[in-house]
């Protein structure tokens, strides 16, 4: 376990015990001079612990500023969206999201502190932003995207801690991993798992089974032929035309996150690829490219559109 995850399944825990789930637990809260709390949430001040280290919030944050489009989804689907008043430039989702021209790839530390923020959720430390927004005294929240399921329950459970909404990031999280064992539990018993194609560009660039994704295509009884191809490369290797036509595998997923586009006609047009077994299956399967590369509330629906192709598949 690193020691990322185990900080961050300190705070989720507790919440999803509340829920009935049997997850070790512990939260790190301390409390001085509490301000009112909303009933049944904990009293202001809280320390949280994020990637960034303990961070104390003063009082319930109602200028929140994210620059995440995962976070800023947990936080809308927290109920915490009237709590937040600008997101970057691409936390499109909800509709409705205060949206502006933040970048959250190369934040400007000035143009987020002109939103007067009392809370700021970053995914990413670039340029030392959460430094420079900390000597402001802008307390600031580091959630890199999760590496894994239990991360998901973990940030959101830190989310809800920090916006004084711990119930209702509690159902949150109780309702996504209860979203995901409902789906996975419709997939039938195979011998054998299948085999996917994961590609994530035109260059052939795709996932193992030991990334996020392929955690969540595992659910679904599904295994990536890029297993294994290049230890070095992690969990992101290239592979070669020659590699996956080899490997035939029984479905290819299309879920290209550098602005290319492919769909199946073009994908069984490339040499040789027409005898691919997900080619003749018609299992060549174009992923919504926010859902897909996104890991927030909605990789619920994620998994659902891999597991209605796939539960289609005989093997």
């Amino acid at each position: 376990m690193t020691a990322r995850l185990a900080a961050l399944l300190a705070v989720a825990a507790l919440l999803l015990a509340g829920c009935g789930d049997d997850d070790p637990a512990a939260v790190t809260t301390t409390t001085a001079a509490p301000s009112p709390a909303t009933a049944g949430e904990p009293a202001f001040p809280v320390v949280v612990t994020a990637e960034n280290g303990d961070v104390e919030i003063a009082a319930r944050p109602q200028r929140i500023v994210s620059l995440s489009p995962s976070l800023t989804e947990y936080l809308f689907a927290m109920g915490a969206g009237d709590q937040v008043v600008a997101v970057d430039q691409y936390s499109d989702f909800p509709a409705g999201t205060p949206l502006t021209d933040l970048s959250g790839f190369r934040p400007n530390v000035e143009a987020v502190a002109g939103y007067e923020p009392d809370l700021v959720v970053v995914g990413s430390d670039r340029d030392g932003v959460v430094g420079a927004l900390t000597a402001l005294d802008i307390p600031t929240l580091l959630l890199p995207s999760a590496d894994g399921l239990d991360d998901v329950y973990a940030e959101i459970g830190v989310l809800g801690e920090a916006t004084g909404r711990v119930g209702a990031a509690a159902a949150l999280a109780q309702e996504i991993r209860g979203g995901l064992a409902e789906i996975a539990a419709t997939v039938p018993a195979r011998e054998q798992p299948l085999r996917y194609f994961y590609e994530l560009s035109d260059g052939l660039h795709s996932a193992t089974s030991e990334t996020f994704v392929g955690e969540l295509l595992g659910l679904a009884g599904l295994t990536s032929i890029a297993d294994g191809v290049d230890a070095a490369a992690g969990g992101f290797p290239q592979l070669s035309a020659e590699y996956v036509l080899d490997a035939d595998p029984d479905v290819v997923f299309l879920a290209h996150t550098d602005g290319t586009g492919q769909d199946p006609a073009e994908v069984a047009a490339r040499p040789g690829w027409e005898g691919l077994r997900a080619v003749k299956n018609g299992a060549v399967v174009v992923l919504d490219p926010d859902v897909s590369t996104r890991w927030g509330p909605r990789i619920v629906d994620l998994l659902r559109s891999v597991v209605d192709v796939t539960n289609a598949i005989a093997r």
